[in-house]
C-alpha cells in the first residue's frame, strides 16, 4: 500500500496560524513521506485563495477571519465536486469540543494539540488508506436502463436518487437521468456508500454537507428530505461513513 501511495504523488495543505504547528506537522509527514509536495497556510483565506486542489488537508480550527469549519465548507463547495469529495479534511483544535462541529463538514479525523507523534503517524496512514478507497470507489459502477439506452454509471458521480412512480431520476453530476427501475432495487445495486433517507430518496453519502432533523444539504446547494423516523439511523450510518469510508454497513 505503502509504493501505491507514494505513486500518487500526494498534494498535502497545512493550515494554521501557529507557525510552530505547521512546522512541526510539515517535519512529521516528511518523517512519514518523504518527498512529499505540502503547502503552508497561515489563514483560512490564504489556502482558500490558493485555488489548488488536495489530497489531505490538516486544518485549524480556531482561526482568526475564516476559521476552519468555514473553510473546509468553502472547500466541498469548489466546482470540482468529485476532487473536492476525495480530499481527507483533518482537523486540529487545542479544545475537544469543536470536534463534534468538524462532523458537518464530513471530517476525515482530528488532532489535539499538543500533537502527539504517535496519534499523527496512526491518523495519517489512515488517511492515506481512505484516500485510496475513496479513489477506487470511483471505478465503481452501476447498470442504468432507459427508454433510450442501458449503460454503466459511475456510483461516485449520483448525488440522489428520485423516486417517480414505477420510474426513477438519478440526479448526477453531470445531468438527471429517468431510468426503468424502482429504489428498492436502486439501493440494493448502490450499497453501503448510500442511504434510503426516505421512501423516496436515496442520497450518496460522499455528498452530504450538511443535515438536521428534516432534510439534508448537499455540497451541491441542493436539498433533499430526511424522514423524522429515519434520522437516528441516518446520524449513525454517516458517522460510520465518515469513520471507515466507503461502506457504511461496517
Amino acid at each position: 500500500m505503502g509504493n501505491e501511495l507514494q505513486v500518487m504523488r500526494l498534494n498535502i495543505a497545512i493550515c494554521d496560524d501557529e507557525e510552530i504547528i505547521r512546522k512541526q506537522i510539515k517535519e512529521l509527514i516528511e518523517k512519514e513521506r518523504p518527498g512529499i509536495c505540502v503547502g503552508l497556510y497561515g489563514t483560512g483565506d490564504e489556502l482558500l485563495a490558493a485555488g489548488k486542489q488536495f489530497d489531505i488537508v490538516f486544518l485549524d480550527i480556531q482561526m482568526e477571519g475564516t476559521d476552519g469549519i468555514e473553510t473546509a465548507k468553502r472547500l466541498r463547495q469548489r466546482s470540482n465536486l468529485k476532487d473536492a469529495e476525495d480530499t481527507i479534511l483533518i482537523f486540529i483544535t487545542g479544545i475537544r469540543e469543536y470536534v463534534f462541529e468538524a462532523f458537518d463538514v464530513a471530517a476525515f479525523h482530528y488532532l489535539l494539540k499538543p500533537i502527539e507523534e504517535d496519534k499523527f503517524r496512526e491518523v495519517f496512514h489512515r488517511a492515506e488508506r481512505e484516500l485510496e478507497k475513496r479513489k477506487s470507489k470511483r471505478r465503481e459502477t452501476v447498470f442504468i436502463k432507459t427508454r433510450n439506452r442501458s449503460f454503466s454509471l459511475e456510483k461516485d458521480s449520483i448525488f440522489y436518487i428520485e423516486s417517480r412512480g414505477k420510474k426513477v431520476e438519478i440526479h448526477t453530476t453531470g445531468e438527471t437521468i429517468e431510468a426503468y427501475a424502482s429504489m428498492n432495487e436502486m439501493e440494493g445495486q448502490l450499497g453501503g456508500g448510500f442511504f434510503r433517507c426516505h421512501r423516496g430518496y436515496l442520497v450518496n453519502m460522499a455528498y452530504v454537507a450538511e443535515y438536521d432533523s428534516g432534510s439534508i444539504t448537499l455540497n451541491n446547494g441542493g436539498y433533499i428530505y430526511l424522514a423524522k423516523e429515519k434520522y437516528g439511523e441516518f446520524v449513525k450510518a454517516y458517522l460510520r461513513y465518515l469513520r471507515n469510508g466507503v461502506n457504511a454497513d461496517g
